[in-house]
C-alpha cells in the first residue's frame, strides 16, 4: 500500500505531472533542463524530482556533475499504478500548459546541458521570453541594489 500512496502523492502536483510528461516524451533530461522548463528554483525542482524518485516513478543517472532523470519502466511499479500514471499523463498531454512545455522544451534542448548550466549560473536566461524564476528575480534585485 505504501507504494500506491507515494505514487498518488507524487501525482498530486502539477509540476510533478509536467516533469513526468516531459520525461515520457523525451526519455531523459538533465536537472538543469527540467529546472529551466519549470521556471523553479533549483531546490524546488530537486524536491519535486526527489518525490517522484521516492515513489519509484523516476530513475537517475549521474554523468560527471550532471544528473539525468528518466521515467522508470512499468515493470518496476505496481500494475495499477502503471495504469494510473499512463492515464494522468495522457490526460495532462491535452492541457495547454503541457503543450506549452513541449514548445519550451524544444528551445531548452537547443542548448547543451553544459551551456544551459553556465547560463543559469551566470544569471542569464536561455530565452528572454521565458518567465523569470522567483530566485532569479531576487538575485537580480539584490544585484541592482548594490
Amino acid at each position: 500500500m505504501r507504494n500506491i500512496l507515494a505514487i498518488t502523492k507524487a501525482l498530486s502536483d502539477l509540476n510533478r505531472v509536467r516533469i513526468l510528461c516531459a520525461l515520457s516524451e523525451r526519455g531523459e533530461l538533465c536537472v538543469c533542463q527540467l529546472q529551466e522548463l519549470l521556471s523553479l528554483a533549483p531546490s524546488s525542482t530537486s524536491k519535486h524530482l526527489s518525490i517522484l524518485a521516492s515513489a519509484g516513478l523516476l530513475s537517475v543517472r549521474k554523468e560527471g556533475r550532471w544528473a539525468y532523470y528518466s521515467v522508470v519502466e512499468g515493470a518496476e511499479i505496481p500494475e495499477d499504478a502503471v495504469q494510473v500514471v499512463a492515464w494522468i499523463t495522457s490526460q495532462a498531454a491535452k492541457k495547454k500548459a503541457i503543450q506549452q512545455d513541449r514548445t519550451r522544451l524544444k528551445e531548452i534542448l537547443s542548448y547543451s546541458p553544459e551551456e544551459l548550466c553556465q547560463r543559469l549560473t551566470n544569471g542569464q536566461r536561455c530565452c528572454s521570453s521565458a518567465p523569470e524564476t522567483h530566485a532569479a528575480a531576487r538575485s537580480r534585485k539584490d544585484t541592482l541594489a548594490r
